[in-house]
């Protein structure tokens, strides 16, 4: 089993130069990390591993928001609005 390798680290300008060979690096299973001013910006990644990543599911946030509106949460939307109409 071959083990993932060290992501490779370029600035925006030197990965824009060689694009080509960073391009290749995704193919063959290598990130390219890309920064500008020192402070990441982006990653290049093999195609593969950016298709098996899963979507999160939104269930797991059901009814976190209960006690944000009150216990009426008619009487909070409505003075929401009327601050609108100041």
């Amino acid at each position: 089993m071959k083990l993932p390798s060290k992501p490779l680290s370029k600035g925006v300008e030197e990965a824009r130069q060689q694009l080509p060979a960073v391009l290749a690096d995704a193919a063959a299973g290598r990130t390219t990390i890309i920064t500008r001013h020192g402070r990441v910006v982006a990653a290049v990644v093999p195609a593969a591993s950016a298709r098996s990543a899963k979507p999160v599911s939104l269930r797991s946030l059901a009814g976190s928001g209960r006690g944000l509106w009150e216990k009426q949460s008619s009487r909070t939307i409505a003075r929401l609005r009327d601050e609108w109409s100041r």
